[in-house]
């Protein structure tokens, strides 16, 4: 594009897929989907599971105790995320306000559970709540890296390239 002799010529525009994502019907979609594991969680806990638990040995229930712990503390920080990312879409948060709240939340990478001979006395509720969240939480992780990647993008990188480089690590890590 060729410039004026009021504007100087500008250099191809780069579109970070993440944010463009993030505004889509595909970010409702994610949002609705864990909103609705955040409270198909509570209701489990609060109700079957509690009953399970307490048919549980007293080691499965401490596991079963630290890892609902683990679940719902992992639930919040993505639905904090997710509240964060909506609040810039419908323009109530700016993007750099936005930032400073998401400092303040913590996604983390999975860790592994109890023994795996104790997670499999777990309940299973409780265990499909624990994949079906963990893949919730690597599908924010990548989105998160997203942004920060293409907010550092620098203006002379391919960004085809980039998104390529992304889409590359998000398969060869799996999604569980």
């Amino acid at each position: 594009m060729t410039g004026s002799p009021d504007r100087p010529p500008r250099g191809p525009a780069f579109v970070s897929f993440g944010a463009r994502l993030l505004s889509s019907s595909g970010f409702r979609a994610l949002f609705a989907e864990g909103m609705a594991l955040v409270e198909e969680t509570a209701a489990y806990l609060d109700g079957d599971g509690r009953s399970e638990a307490k048919a549980l040995s007293r080691p499965v229930a401490m596991a079963y105790a630290t890892e609902s712990m683990r679940l719902t503390t992992r639930l919040m920080q993505v639905a904090s995320w997710l509240l964060i990312q909506r609040a810039v879409n419908e323009g109530e948060m700016t993007p750099g306000q936005a930032n400073a709240e998401k400092a303040k939340v913590k996604l983390t990478t999975f860790r592994a559970p109890v023994s795996p001979e104790t997670f499999e006395e777990l309940p299973e509720a409780l265990r499909g709540l624990m994949a079906r969240a963990e893949r919730l939480n690597q599908r924010v992780l990548l989105l998160e890296r997203q942004l920060a990647e293409g907010a550092a993008d620098p203006p002379g990188r391919n960004p085809i390239e980039s998104q390529r480089e992304l889409i590359s690590t998000a398969f060869s890590r799996g999604f569980g």
